[in-house]
């Protein structure tokens, strides 16, 4: 897929860009692709950065989308928050053909290729472990402290009515989706439109925080290299976030089952309850309206894969999207009926 770069014109755009590596030629390598963005690994001399593209059959408006990555890492720069540094961005279409930008390498791993065994020392060291689920948690609260209207992003998001927007919104989207009835549906939807956070103190959210969007620096002690993937974020409410990262958290990491998603060994790491403690601690905010996010969390994730469901091949969706869709959606009615919160 690098044959649809033109290194030539990269390498003469860094150089009237100013970038390192003036008259050295650029090496690239694909790291991914996919329909909303191609990544690929630019290197000139000792230079080194990633570039994030929409491939050229993806919808016009992927350009915004690119624009509003670079804009929250933009924004991020001198905060404590771990991301990727901002380089540059590029709109002229005559380049590459499509807007992209630039950002910093992140010299780390991804949970995603461990997901067999972790790397050393965390594989062995049980209490080092845990610190990769601290700094999960860290992340997002330390993101959520960021002065959003200070940093030029006050027009990113729409906080005012956030609540009721993600109601409406996916309530919709799954009536376009929607191929079959699923049980909890009718339930947790009504749960959550009679139900409010306590509070709601707007912030710079992610929107899909989990393991998977995630990088550490090498070696121990646990380290948060950086928070990646910026395509969802906008302002909201950052507590959807925690919410987010803890589906399927286990309730017992000591059990041998002990994985979230399929994907990662959580076995001997801290509870949710710990986890959720650091992240009140961490971002000041308060957790003791969480059940309403995990509600909300478990019913828009069952919403989603309801999508993957509809789309997906016969075989394919009794294998993996036939139980997980309902599992989900009554998992959330039942968190709904059972719960004490009456925000």
């Amino acid at each position: 897929m690098t044959e649809t770069l033109d290194f030539e014109r990269l390498a003469t755009w860094m150089d009237d860009a100013g970038l390192p590596g003036a008259g050295e030629p650029a090496q690239v390598t694909l790291l991914s692709g996919g329909t909303q963005n191609e990544i690929y690994d630019i290197r000139r001399g000792e230079h080194r950065a990633v570039l994030r593209i929409p491939p050229p059959a993806a919808p016009a408006d992927r350009d915004k989308g690119i624009l509003r990555e670079w804009r929250i890492i933009e924004a991020l720069g001198g905060t404590d928050v771990p991301h990727p540094e901002a380089v540059a961005v590029c709109t002229d279409p005559a380049v590459l053909g499509r807007t992209f930008y630039l950002m910093g390498y992140i010299d780390g791993w991804s949970p995603m290729q461990h997901q067999d065994r972790w790397p050393d020392p965390f594989h062995g060291d049980h209490a080092a472990r845990g610190g990769l689920a601290l700094q999960l948690a860290e992340g997002i609260a330390l993101l959520s402290k960021v002065d959003w209207q200070g940093r030029g992003l006050h027009d990113l998001g729409r906080p005012d009515g956030f609540h009721d927007r993600q109601v409406q919104r996916w309530t919709g989207f799954f009536e376009r989706v929607k191929g079959r009835e699923i049980e909890g549906m009718e339930t947790a939807t009504n749960w959550l439109k009679a139900h409010r956070p306590l509070d709601f103190v707007p912030g710079l959210m992610h929107g899909d925080y989990q393991w998977a969007n995630v990088m550490y620096r090498d070696g121990g002690p646990a380290r948060l290299a950086a928070i990646v993937d910026w395509e969802m974020g906008t302002v909201g409410d950052p507590k959807l976030d925690l919410a987010w990262m803890l589906q399927g958290w286990p309730e017992d990491t000591s059990a041998p089952e002990a994985t979230t998603s399929g994907y990662v060994d959580q076995r001997h790491m801290p509870s949710r309850e710990q986890v959720v403690a650091h992240y009140a601690e961490v971002s000041g905010r308060q957790v003791d309206d969480l059940d309403y996010y995990l509600v909300l969390a478990q019913w828009k994730l069952a919403i989603v894969l309801e999508q993957g469901f509809q789309r997906a091949g016969d075989d394919f969706k009794l294998q993996a999207f036939g139980p997980i869709v309902p599992a989900l959606m009554r998992g959330a009615a039942d968190l709904a009926e059972s719960t004490g919160y009456r925000g």
